[in-house]
């Protein structure tokens, strides 16, 4: 894959910001459960614990990577902050005002401005609906077009994304895979959004057409001064792009800082764990080893530190205290006792 350079320059005014964001799902006992705890059983509602008290910030015009195995709520935040899922606890900010507060032509300036791009463009595009539909189907429907000019808008985003304006008379599954994620792409930008928030989004793509949509993303920040959210479990692909990158643990973010600060020095046991796995040139005789173990469950996940069932410097402290979030002087945040004390 080649590289794809960020942007050098700094960031700039505070676009996002979520404080002590918590998301839980809850299944309630069924009836048949109900029915048992008449008679002396002890069924009750179960909570997965998907997100747990995250605090994360974007400025304009900023990449921000999300990074974690399958399973550590990475895309359930994202949907958080793309306003899909409401947070079960916390606060979020855009540009710094409350979206609790707001109502009316500002709240929908949020919801507009912040769009979510999927994993799998297959199974997020409507495969009833021609391509051109598809992505002129939301500025139509909250007004910011009428119907004369819609036609040639979507030829216009058809063109930016590097597809054939002719081709939104196809149905979704006339599309290859590069293809469909550009759909999705455009579809996204159709709002004029200032946030895009990108799920997994060259996951499923061939690693040369990776690149490209990886490059079509960082032209596209370039040209309409976008912010990105971009969420993977590949930090190969998060080093290319990322301002900064946040690294999740089964709900919590253990890890933040510069990307390149990341990579040259990684604190949390996770994060080395996660790099010493990516596979590089110059380690070609080195042999890989996984993390060892499985996620816990996020419906009952260990006390303290989440991570001490998995961790190889782990110690008596880390199972009976929550790590405090260390913060340096440079923005450089972790979660662990080894930051903070030692482990015993």
């Amino acid at each position: 894959m080649s590289a794809v350079a960020t942007n050098p320059a700094a960031p700039h005014a505070e676009l996002l910001r979520i404080e002590g964001i918590s998301k839980r799902f809850v299944k309630p006992v069924d009836l048949a459960g109900r029915i048992a705890n008449l008679l002396g059983a002890k069924n009750r509602e179960s909570v997965v614990h998907a997100v747990d008290s995250v605090d994360l910030t974007v400025a304009e015009g900023e990449v921000v990577g999300l990074v974690g195995e399958s399973g550590c709520g990475k895309s359930t935040l994202g949907r958080v902050i793309a306003g899909i899922h409401e947070a079960s606890e916390g606060r979020v900010f855009w540009r710094g005002q409350d979206i609790a507060e707001m109502d009316g032509p500002a709240r929908q300036v949020f919801t507009l401005g912040a769009q979510m791009i999927f994993q799998d463009p297959m199974s997020s595009l409507n495969p009833r609906i021609r391509a051109g539909e598809i992505v002129g189907e939301a500025p139509r429907v909250h007004g910011l077009m009428n119907g004369a000019a819609q036609d040639e808008y979507v030829a216009g985003l058809f063109r930016q994304v590097g597809l054939d304006p002719t081709y939104r008379r196809r149905f979704p599954h006339q599309f290859s895979g590069g293809q469909r994620a550009r759909i999705g792409i455009a579809r996204a930008l159709a709002v004029q959004p200032k946030l895009l928030v990108c799920d997994e989004s060259v996951a499923a793509l061939d690693v040369s057409i990776q690149a490209q949509v990886l490059n079509l993303f960082m032209d596209l920040r370039e040209a309409l001064g976008l912010a990105y959210v971009f969420i993977s479990h590949d930090l190969g692909v998060v080093r290319h792009i990322a301002d900064r990158i946040f690294i999740m643990y089964l709900g919590r973010v253990i890890e933040s800082g510069r990307s390149a600060d990341i990579f040259r020095d990684p604190q949390h046991p996770y994060t080395r764990a996660l790099l010493d796995n990516v596979p590089r040139l110059d380690a070609r005789k080195r042999s890989f080893s996984t993390v060892k173990g499985e996620i816990p469950s996020p419906l009952n996940p260990p006390t303290g530190c989440h991570f001490h069932p998995r961790c190889g410097l782990a110690g008596p402290r880390c199972s009976r205290e929550t790590p405090k979030k260390i913060v340096e002087g440079d923005g450089r945040m972790v979660a662990c006792h080894l930051a903070d004390g030692g482990v015993g």
